[in-house]
C-alpha cells in the first residue's frame, strides 16, 4: 500500500532542516546562486527539497509569514513515468517515483510532462542526467520516514499510510477552523503521495492550481502505448533506405569501374597498332 507524507504548513518554521539532511543524504552540492530557504528558493538539480516564504494574510486579516515545503510530489499516477518510453522513472510498492539513471536516453519528456515542473536537468555537466527527489526510497523499504520528515523539529510532516494520514488530515480539517476544506494532494492529478493541509489558499503559497483530478497518463496512455510499434516501424525504414542507398552507391561503383576497364582495353590496342604501323 502507498506510504505517503502529511504537510502542516501552519507549523513550518523556515529552519531548512529538511533542506540539509536533503542533501546530506543524497550526497548533494550546495548551490551559490540559487537558496533552498526563502522567497527565491527553487528547485533544481542540486536542490532537490526548498522551503519557500510567502507574506500572506490569515484568515482573520492577519499579515502572515507561510513556509511551504515543495519536492517532487510523487504522483499515484506519474506522468513523467508514463512519458518515458525507456523506463528510466518507475513507481515502486511503496510509491515513490525512482529514477534510474542507466536507462535513461536524455529525452527529457519527464520535464515537459511533469505538472508540477519537478524534474531537473543537469545542464552543467557534459554527461547530464535527470534528478529530483526519490523519497528517500531505501530508507522507505526499511520502514524508515525519509530523511526530511525525520529531522524536522516542530512536527511539521507526518510519514505512514498515505490513506490513513489523509482520513487524519481531513479529521483536523473537521475539528479545526483554521485550516482550509480542502488537502492538497489528495485528488490533484489523480492523487499523490505528499498531501498539505494549510490556512492559506495553496495557489497563493505557489502551489499549481487547476491541475483537474484526472490522471496525466490517462490522456496519453492511448498515443504512448504505440510508441513502441512506431519506433520499430521507424527503425525497419530507416534499415531499409540504409540499404537501399548503399545498394546504389555498390552498383554506382561498379559499373564506373567496368567503364574504366573498357577505356583501358582501347587504350592498349591504339598502342599495338603503333607499334605494328
Amino acid at each position: 500500500m502507498s506510504k505517503g507524507v502529511l504537510v502542516d504548513i501552519t507549523k513550518c518554521i523556515g529552519c531548512g532542516s529538511c533542506t540539509v539532511a536533503c542533501k546530506m543524504w543524497n550526497k548533494l552540492e550546495y548551490d551559490q546562486n540559487v537558496s533552498s530557504i526563502g522567497e527565491t528558493a527553487k528547485l533544481n538539480d542540486k536542490n532537490w527539497t526548498v522551503v519557500t516564504r510567502t507574506s500572506a494574510q490569515d484568515s482573520k486579516g492577519q499579515a502572515v509569514w507561510r513556509f511551504a515545503k515543495q519536492q517532487c510530489m510523487h504522483c499515484l499516477e506519474p506522468a513523467c513515468a508514463s512519458a518515458c518510453f525507456s523506463r528510466a522513472l518507475q513507481r515502486n510498492a511503496d510509491g515513490a517515483v525512482e529514477y534510474y539513471p542507466d536507462l535513461c536516453v536524455g529525452c527529457r519528456y519527464c520535464m515537459i510532462a511533469c505538472p508540477f515542473d519537478v524534474p531537473k536537468y543537469e545542464w552543467s555537466k557534459a554527461a547530464p542526467l535527470i534528478t529530483k527527489c526519490q523519497l528517500c526510497s531505501t530508507r522507505v523499504a526499511k520502514g524508515e520516514a525519509p530523511a526530511c520528515v525525520a529531522v524536522c523539529p516542530t512536527g511539521v510532516m507526518k510519514f505512514g499510510d498515505r490513506q490513513e494520514l489523509l482520513q487524519e488530515a481531513h479529521q483536523l480539517i473537521r475539528r479545526e477552523d483554521l485550516y482550509l476544506k480542502t488537502v492538497y494532494g489528495e485528488k490533484e492529478v489523480g492523487g499523490t503521495c505528499w498531501l498539505y493541509i494549510s490556512d492559506i489558499p495553496f495557489d497563493q503559497l505557489g502551489f499549481k492550481s487547476g491541475l483537474g483530478s484526472v490522471a496525466l497518463p490517462s490522456y496519453t496512455h492511448s498515443f504512448l502505448k504505440n510508441v513502441p510499434i512506431i519506433a520499430l516501424g521507424w527503425g525497419v525504414l530507416l534499415t531499409g533506405m540504409s540499404f537501399y542507398a548503399r545498394r546504389r552507391n555498390e552498383l554506382a561503383k561498379a559499373r564506373q569501374e567496368r567503364l574504366a576497364g573498357k577505356n583501358g582495353e582501347g587504350d592498349a590496342d591504339a598502342d599495338d597498332f603503333d607499334e605494328e604501323a
